[in-house]
């Protein structure tokens, strides 16, 4: 606003305008520069790998991608509803990247998203144990509109491991989403979780409450292969 006013005041700007009009204008282009820089900050934030756009998704029929299932997905009602979303499929078929496309939607509608691997955000939240940080974290992601777990199953589970993602599914039931990718089917989630009484509490309040996508076909790295 600052800066439009000495612009106006130096170069002789919106002379035509009303002072109602000039004041109108201030506003709005104080608005709009605060609402930019709160999606940019969201964006930074989340701490996505990559800047992934609608435009660029492959939706060829070969790898088992639904165009109008995801594009209804991409006005992020599942998110009003409080639902989930499960994609799975072998590595390089763009599991990363529609979850990130997801996310980067969010925030641009200014949801606050997290996204990291669920191994890393285990790390974090076993760092916030030892620094005594442990529950404040919890509910800094309890908060969180969108949560999306990347590389779901890669790693083993360990009892800290089944008891945190417990606690963050049981603190977000019917208030948050997640968006979890896995090389692994659901129907193998059980046994790579363990502890079949944990397992069962976890799968039974995400499972029935996400929309699935299950991707095929052949890495999309492919593409990108050096040619020499």
């Amino acid at each position: 606003m600052s800066d439009l006013y000495k612009r106006s005041v130096t170069e002789n700007l919106y002379q035509d305008h009303s002072l109602d009009e000039f004041i109108a204008l201030l506003v709005d282009t104080e608005y709009e520069d605060r609402y930019n820089r709160k999606i940019h900050n969201l964006i930074k934030s989340a701490k996505f790998k990559v800047s992934a756009s609608p435009n660029d998704i492959d939706y060829r029929s070969n790898r088992g991608l639904d165009k109008n299932m995801f594009e209804r997905l991409m006005s992020l009602r599942f998110i009003q509803q409080s639902e989930n979303i499960i994609i799975t499929g072998p590595t390089g078929v763009g599991k990363s990247y529609l979850a990130q496309c997801l996310g980067l939607t969010a925030c641009k509608q200014t949801l606050r998203t997290k996204y990291c691997s669920f191994h890393h955000l285990c790390e974090e939240l076993k760092l916030a144990k030892l620094e005594g940080n442990y529950l404040k974290s919890l509910r800094k992601l309890e908060r969180t509109p969108l949560i999306i777990l990347d590389d779901f199953g890669l790693h083993s589970f360990d009892t800290f491991a089944r008891q945190t993602l417990l606690s963050i599914i049981e603190d977000r039931y019917d208030k948050g989403s997640l968006i979890i990718t896995s090389q692994l089917p659901v129907s193998a989630w059980h046994q790579t979780i363990g502890e079949g009484t944990i397992a069962d509490a976890i799968l039974d309040r995400v499972i029935y409450s996400s929309h699935r996508i299950e991707l095929k076909g052949e890495s999309l790295r492919k593409k990108k292969e050096l040619k020499g």
